[in-house]
């Protein structure tokens, strides 16, 4: 005969050994895996913090009161998981966002670019736009942008859709414009957008030589061999382990002597591949591969 214990029988379950932050931990864990397994999105190894942070919101935001509730609406509604994609994204953005990097860039590496014909570029994590709009319009006062093509991926479908209407709001043209100025902008930054009602829209030709692609850098390989990688304040939101996978990933599709580019706050420095480059601007974060 099967015996069951609870605690009332004065015997504690398993599970009455874990504490309130480590249920919730489990609750994650198992909301995560429940994702991966039925959308395939893999947030699994994302820092915990920020991640738990984000969930939260979404919890709120949908008027739930657990993580557990949040598993259940988003294994049952596609919608929910939508919105929910919306917030894991990383789409804090702006245009010429950091502009001494963009300076760097103009001083350090254009005139590398200046020495090949074509020119690949890889954007990963594009969010919606406003650092390709950035790289375009800064390519094309340099002459570089007829023989460039730039890839730009992000994980969200939705933010790259919102990036293709080329629209973006109107009253951060003021930051932007401040944004240009510093980064060493070539003309007026309002020649390459027109002022509606309901936002500013960018110039087609900036687009002309730009792919937009859904691209998840935790489950998809390589897909071309590029000139130069920009991947900037992405990284940050990920584990150690997750970030090793993706230094190896761009250290794949990176030819030699290719440039990556990443955030203020992110570095090659203890992983695996610190070695296979050198610095071409310790500050801005820009590297160079040598072997």
């Amino acid at each position: 005969m099967a015996v069951s214990l609870t605690p009332r029988d004065g015997v504690e379950s398993p599970g009455a050994s874990l504490g309130r932050n480590e249920l919730e931990k489990l609750e994650i864990e198992l909301l995560l895996e429940g994702i991966y397994r039925h959308y395939g999105f893999d947030f699994r190894s994302y820092a915990y913090s920020s991640l738990r942070r984000r969930l939260w919101k979404r919890i709120e935001a949908e008027r739930l009161e657990s993580v557990s509730a949040l598993q259940n609406a988003v294994l049952h509604d596609p919608e929910v998981m939508e919105r929910l994609l919306r917030d894991l994204s990383v789409n804090v953005t702006a245009m010429f966002r950091d502009p001494t990097f963009y300076v760097a860039f103009r001083n350090q590496v254009v005139p590398l670019l200046r020495t090949y014909p074509f020119i690949r570029i890889w954007h990963a994590g594009c969010s919606t736009g406003e650092e390709v709009f950035s790289m375009a319009i800064l390519l094309t006062e340099e002459g570089l942008y007829d023989r460039c093509r730039i890839y730009a991926t992000d994980i969200n479908d939705i933010l790259l859709r919102q990036a293709k209407q080329r629209i973006f709001p109107l009253e951060r043209m003021q930051e932007y414009t401040d944004n240009y100025i510093k980064a060493g902008g070539k003309r007026s930054f309002s020649e390459y957008y027109t002022a509606m009602y309901e936002g500013a829209l960018f110039s087609a030709a900036l687009l002309k030589n730009a792919v937009f692609s859904q691209h998840n850098l935790v489950t998809d390989g390589s897909f071309a061999e590029f000139n130069v990688i920009l991947c900037r304040n992405v990284l940050i939101y990920f584990d150690k382990s997750l970030q090793g996978k993706v230094h190896g990933l761009f250290y794949d599709s990176l030819s030699t002597f290719g440039v990556l580019c990443l955030g203020s706050k992110e570095s090659l420095k203890f992983s695996r591949y610190e070695h296979c480059y050198e610095e071409l601007n310790t500050r801005e974060k820009i590297y160079r591969k040598v072997v």
